[in-house]
Order: structure tokens, then C-alpha cells, then sequence
């Protein structure tokens, strides 16, 4: 006979945000793994607090971001405002707590839902964060989501910004190690989504001038391109495309500088926009298969309080590109 189960009053329980996260941390980075493929978690972990820097960037805060890599250990300081000093536990520890629910301050960011920072602390060993702010200084450190010191704010003559220091949780990470040839390549896509910005890799500058154009010519071989790559730049959004002799299309999308693998709505109306304008042009109905047959191409766009499938972000699911805005579709 099939045992009988329970169900009542006992079996409901309440977690809180470091137990859920610890308990069902698919949910929130996606697969775990020990770093040996790109898509790691280890790797959504440092994308997670690149990410917030990456904002201050955009928002017109801080030139360079600093990411050191060593004995398993990842440091990343930016240059931007900082974390406010009197939020600075709050910002990294309780859930749905951030300065991005207010589109005025960070109208097309990334991480919007305040959950990305504190599922790196509570899957961290060791979890690190320190906030500058005109002369002073504000440290808190915590084990597994808990904190386990709250300094007193100090005096200091560093520059504002906000330093993370974290060590994955071994024991959810099993035998974990970082690919430098990941992390750079993942260090890369943020260069050429904001040209100009200095990420510094364990003391290697990576810059870009030319944004997706350097992009593409570094994924392709310029002998392999039908034709010089076209690069085209305008409010919230930019484009690099080419024809090259492979099969199938390949394509690099992204939204608010997340490198959307999936794709999503703004690929769908990407592709459809070049054949449109294909067939536009030369007044031809050709086929789509055709038009579309070994094209090679990035696109990023900027939308506004973004609508992704899942917390890792990797497909749009959005349709306008802001509240007010006009579609995806349109836009593109």
C-alpha cells in the first residue's frame, strides 16, 4: 500500500530570503555547476555585482571597475556614488531592498527586482561589501547571508565607490574554479556595451572604442565578412551587422548591457527589421530564409523597467520599450 502522507499545520513553512535562496538557488542564477562551461553559476555571481557598477557607468558615475580574481576569491570596486552608508547592510541583505525601484535614479537598468546582490551574499562563504561616500566609509561582512560584523562607519580618503569581495559557498559550488578565459570574455561583452568604460582584470585594461564593431570583429574573422561591417548607433539602441559564409544566423543581443543568450522579443524584431528593410529597399519580396542565410550580428537595446523570462535574465520578455513607450517592435 502507498504510505499515507500528512498535511497540515506542520507542513507549512515560512523561509526566510538566505534559506530560500540557499535551498532553491536554480531559482535565482540559474544552473550550479563547478565553472567548467560559461553558464555557470559561479559566473552569474560575479555578473550579478558587475552589473550594479555597470549601472553606475551608465547613470554617469565612476570611468573604470576593478575585478581581481584569486584563491577562488573575487573583488570588484567601482568608482560610482556608492552605496548610502545608512543602507549599505539593508542593500545587501534584505530582499527587495534597492535604489532601483525608483526609475528616476535608474531608468534602464538591469537588475531591477533587488535580488541579485543578496543571493551572491547568502551563496557566499564569505561575502564582503564596503561603501565610500565623500570621506567616510561603511563595512559590513557576512557568512552565508548572515552578517557577522557590522562596522562603524570610519573616516577615509579613497574615492566613492562601492567594493564587493565574496567567496562562493563550497558546499553549493562543489569544487569550484574560475576560467580566467570565461570571466574575461564576460568582462569583454560589458567593454563593448559601454565604449569608453576601463574594466581592469586582474591587472589586464580592457577597453573598447568602437562598441558592437569591435565586438564583431573580434568574434569573426574580417576574411570570412561579405562585406565591411555596418555599425549604427542611436538612442538606446545600436547595431553591427554583416554577412559572412556560415550556416545558420548567428547572433549577440543584449538589453541594458545583459547579454540576453536567448534572445527574446528585441531579436525577433531585430530580424524581422532587416528583412523588411531588405525587401524596402530594393522593392523585392525575397525570401526571409534568404535575406536572413548567414548573417552575423549584434544588437543592444535599452528598455526601461526591462521584463526578462527568469532572474537570470538570459531572454526579453518585454513588448514596449518603457511604460510610455512604443513597442519593441516598432522601435526596432
Amino acid at each position: 500500500m502507498t504510505e499515507q502522507v500528512t498535511y497540515n499545520e506542520d507542513n507549512i513553512r515560512s523561509l526566510d530570503w538566505k534559506e530560500h535562496i540557499r535551498m532553491r538557488p536554480g531559482m535565482y542564477i540559474g544552473k550550479l555547476g563547478d565553472g567548467s562551461a560559461a553558464d555557470d553559476g559561479i559566473y552569474i555571481l560575479i555578473k550579478e555585482v558587475i552589473d550594479n557598477s555597470i549601472d553606475e557607468y551608465v547613470m554617469g558615475y565612476g570611468r573604470s571597475i576593478e575585478v581581481t580574481i584569486q584563491d577562488g576569491r573575487v573583488r570588484v570596486r567601482d568608482y560610482g556614488r556608492g552605496i548610502p552608508l545608512g543602507k549599505v547592510v539593508d542593500c545587501v541583505s534584505k530582499i527587495n531592498t534597492g535604489g532601483k525601484y525608483d526609475s528616476k535614479a535608474f531608468k534602464k537598468s538591469v537588475g531591477l527586482n533587488g535580488v541579485g546582490t543578496k543571493a551572491v551574499n547568502a551563496l557566499s562563504n564569505y561575502f564582503m561589501v564596503k561603501a565610500v561616500r565623500d570621506g567616510k566609509a561603511k563595512v559590513a561582512e557576512f557568512r552565508q547571508g548572515e552578517l557577522i560584523k557590522d562596522h562603524r562607519q570610519t573616516k577615509t580618503k579613497e574615492e566613492n565607490g562601492t567594493l564587493i569581495e565574496f567567496e562562493p559557498d563550497a558546499s553549493i559550488f562543489k569544487k569550484y574554479k574560475f576560467r580566467s578565459d570565461y570571466v574575461e570574455n564576460q568582462l569583454w561583452n560589458y567593454a563593448y556595451l559601454n565604449a569608453g568604460l576601463k574594466i581592469i582584470f586582474n591587472g589586464k585594461t580592457l577597453v573598447s572604442k568602437n562598441g558592437l564593431r569591435d565586438l564583431l570583429e573580434r568574434k569573426v574573422n574580417a576574411e570570412n565578412l561579405r562585406y565591411p561591417i555596418i555599425h549604427l548607433k542611436g538612442e538606446d539602441i545600436e547595431v553591427a551587422l554583416s554577412h559572412g559564409n556560415q550556416y545558420g544566423e548567428t547572433y549577440f543581443s543584449f538589453v541594458n548591457g545583459q547579454n540576453t543568450t536567448q534572445g527574446g522579443t528585441h531579436l525577433n524584431a531585430f530580424r524581422q527589421a532587416i528583412v523588411d528593410t531588405v525587401q524596402k529597399h530594393f522593392n523585392k519580396s525575397y525570401d526571409r530564409r534568404d535575406v536572413l542565410a548567414s548573417i552575423v550580428a549584434a544588437v543592444s537595446i535599452k528598455v526601461e523597467e526591462p521584463v526578462f523570462e527568469s532572474q537570470t535574465k538570459t531572454k526579453l520578455g518585454s513588448t514596449d520599450m518603457g511604460p510610455k513607450g512604443p513597442t519593441v517592435q516598432t522601435f526596432l
